[in-house]
């Protein structure tokens, strides 16, 4: 199954924007406000809790492609015959405040897994940034050649910025921006940055190597859909005007 042309388009382009709905969010309604804001406020696809009802009403509601997410692979099979157009593991970020970390080996583990039981959809994988960053590049290679066709960055919600303003949006961003940088130059296969960027640190994150940027809870916490859609547009003008290219398109 090759990548979704809207979705191929905006990587190659190094715009992308996916909006997370949450890893854990299974309440449809909220779901529903959250990809509709999206897709108004002009995001390239959406990111949802791997459940095949949430799928088929998500599914009549846009027409993004849908991205589910989870780390049990079973459960994605559902999910994609529901009409999910591509799948992750990752999300790691709401594991990490009940203590559970997710190592190199068994990240690779759950990507070969994956694999056999869909071979075609297309795979994004998401990097913990608990791991060194020699070992964030290294398993990132091995991801690809385990048959990842995207590779996420994660690390916001683990920081907690000692300035304020400008100066805290960037010490925020600073464990994402460095894995997009140093995995980027390491894979040929685009990198999406994503957790704890803003309006501020989006663009750097293009210009660290980023094929795109993941946003949630910037997003998905915010009260009424006219805000969460102003948040959406705003996040997106501040990516870079793209640059016509097809190093990842197919």
């Amino acid at each position: 199954m090759a990548m979704h042309p809207q979705l191929a388009l905006a990587l190659a382009n190094q715009s992308a924007f996916k909006v997370i709905s949450g890893l854990n969010n299974f309440d449809i309604d909220r779901v529903c406000q959250i990809v509709k804001a999206a897709e108004v406020g002009g995001a390239t696809f959406v990111d949802i809790a791997v459940d095949p009802e949430l799928v088929t009403v998500v599914r009549k509601l846009i027409k993004l492609p849908i991205c589910v997410s989870a780390v049990d692979p079973k459960l994605f099979v559902p999910a994609v015959k529901a009409g999910a157009d591509l799948i992750e593991i990752g999300n790691f970020d709401s594991f990490y405040s009940q203590g559970i970390k997710f190592e190199a080996e068994e990240v690779l583990n759950l990507t070969k897994q994956t694999r056999s039981l869909l071979p075609s959809i297309t795979l994004s994988v998401t990097v913990p940034h608990i791991l060194p960053l020699d070992e964030q590049v290294d398993l990132a290679q091995s991801l690809v050649s385990a048959g990842a066709d995207i590779i996420q960055t994660e690390g916001g919600t683990s920081i907690s910025p000692k300035q304020p303003g400008v100066h805290g949006l960037i010490e925020k961003a600073s464990a994402t921006l460095a894995a997009a940088y140093s995995i980027s130059r390491a894979v040929d296969i685009p990198v999406l940055c994503a957790s704890g960027l803003s309006s501020v640190t989006t663009p750097m994150a293009i210009a660290a190597g980023a094929s795109g940027v993941g946003v949630g809870s910037a997003i998905n916490q915010l009260n009424d859909s006219v805000a969460m859609i102003a948040a959406v547009r705003s996040l997106v003008e501040s990516l870079p005007v793209p640059v016509i290219s097809s190093r990842f398109s197919s």
